[in-house]
């Protein structure tokens, strides 16, 4: 009984966050149907069994290393610009500029993991695919629910359209992140930003002052 006590209270053979550090970058480089489980297991130090018994199977380790890419500094800042610019012009500047920065960034795979991983997958890992388009699809209602805000409190004119900036931004930003992964440096992707915001609506000479 002392050894099923002491086998029970054991701690894991493993450090369960380097481990699906070395995950995310393996998924992040090479997507997800490129990837197998024996890659993984090597590149996280472990043996299947303690993949399957510690994350689940390999479609529910890469859910948990694209929520915790979600919530990391590389993957959150498009959220944290939304929420603290005070003004829409200035969150979507923010936001293009620090995916210059980020995306190419040579300390971590390039691109956007989000954006990247679910390329060229099976039929059978449709799924996939589709959970990363829903995290997509989020980003731009995000995308068009700040844009109207901005149009109901005038920041925006009036004849703009949200909907079709929201959607014009997510391109940007989603190309980007390819041209990352093509081998973009930082300065060509900020070139990219600035050029982007070019576009920004404005309001007739008499209507509101320019958005900061």
């Amino acid at each position: 009984m002392g050894k099923t006590g002491a086998a029970r209270g054991r701690p894991r053979a493993f450090d369960r966050d380097a481990a699906l550090a070395a995950a995310t970058r393996l998924f992040w480089e090479r997507g997800f149907e490129a990837t197998s489980v024996g890659e993984l297991t090597e590149a996280m130090g472990i043996r299947p069994g303690s993949l399957y018994a510690a994350f689940g199977d390999k479609r529910a380790l890469f859910e948990e290393v694209v929520h915790a890419y979600r919530r990391s500094p590389v993957g959150a800042f498009i959220g944290r610009a939304l929420q603290e610019e005070p003004t829409a012009h200035r969150a979507f500047a923010r936001i293009l500029r620090e995916a210059a920065a980020v995306y190419p960034d040579p300390s971590h795979p390039a691109g956007c993991l989000v954006i990247s991983a679910a390329t060229n997958v099976t039929a059978q890992d449709a799924g996939v695919a589709t959970f990363l388009r829903g995290l997509r699809e989020a980003n731009l209602t995000a995308f068009r629910d700040r844009l109207r805000t901005a149009q109901r409190e005038g920041e925006l004119p009036s004849g703009a359209d949200p909907a079709a900036l929201a959607g014009y931004f997510a391109a940007v930003v989603q190309g980007m992140s390819q041209r990352a992964r093509d081998g973009a440096d930082a300065a060509e992707l900020t070139a990219v930003a600035e050029l982007a915001m070019a576009v920004w609506p404005a309001h007739a000479p008499d209507g509101p002052a320019a958005p900061g």
